[in-house]
């Protein structure tokens, strides 16, 4: 029978690690597209917090943080594999991109502006801006390419464990080598978002916060550095 003190320490660990949740699925926010919303993702990584408040035989340190945060991302990922995350009209939405931002940079001769890309798309800079937002969550590399049968899930290594980067997710040496290479190429604030989002492992509002822009133009300019990145990738 659960005595009165466990119910307490449990409502107190809720409450005291209910930051972490929303720390995390903010975080993983800005790898998924903008269908998914970040309320959905805190009430999944609520329950991920509870099952690892129930399950853990620890003391209450800085051990079960990291076995909290471990099971939240879990649970999250589970309710993000029941779901349709990424329809097939937002790739159609980043190729159309890539084309025109590979068209241009063939006659430009070096990479092209929002305004160059939206007058390419025959899009005002609004509209631009929206599709950019759109496709957020459009990945790096398309799982389908590349995923074996026996390999893991496609999510498990995009918004898993944040103690790993980006680079130590990707397939070979070569092509993180590549990135950094492409990494290194991009426009200076498109490369300073990519920096404080994935080195620095700051939330949207964050950067939003160090650049002096909103969220939603912090989604937009990783967007575009995504499409940069897959571009030159698509390239090597």
């Amino acid at each position: 029978m659960q005595t009165t003190t466990a119910v307490v320490d449990k409502e107190r660990f809720l409450v005291e690690f209910t930051p972490l949740v929303k720390r995390i699925a903010h975080h993983m926010m800005i790898k998924l597209p903008a269908s998914v919303e970040v309320d959905d993702l805190i009430q999944a990584g609520m329950i991920g917090l509870l099952d690892a408040i129930n399950r853990y035989e620890g003391t209450y340190g800085r051990q079960f943080e990291s076995y909290a945060a471990q099971r939240i991302r879990g649970s999250i990922l589970d309710e993000l594999r029941e779901s349709d995350w990424l329809p097939r009209s937002l790739r159609k939405k980043m190729r159309q991109i890539e084309i025109a931002m590979r068209a241009l940079e063939q006659r430009l001769g070096c990479p092209p502006s929002e305004q160059e890309l939206a007058a390419e798309l025959n899009m005002s800079l609004e509209e631009y801006h929206e599709a950019l937002h759109e496709v957020r969550g459009c990945q790096l590399i398309y799982y389908e390419d590349y995923q074996e049968d026996d390999e893991d899930h496609f999510l498990d290594r995009l918004c898993g464990d944040t103690d790993n980067t980006p680079l130590e997710i990707l397939l070979d040496k070569n092509l993180r080598e590549s990135l950094i290479a492409a990494i290194e190429n991009l426009p200076q604030r498109e490369k300073l978002v990519m920096g404080l989002h994935y080195e620095q492992e700051m939330n949207l509002r964050e950067i939003g916060e160090i650049l002096g822009v909103s969220e939603s133009r912090v989604c937009q300019i990783h967007a575009q550095a995504i499409v940069r990145l897959r571009l030159r990738l698509r390239n090597q």
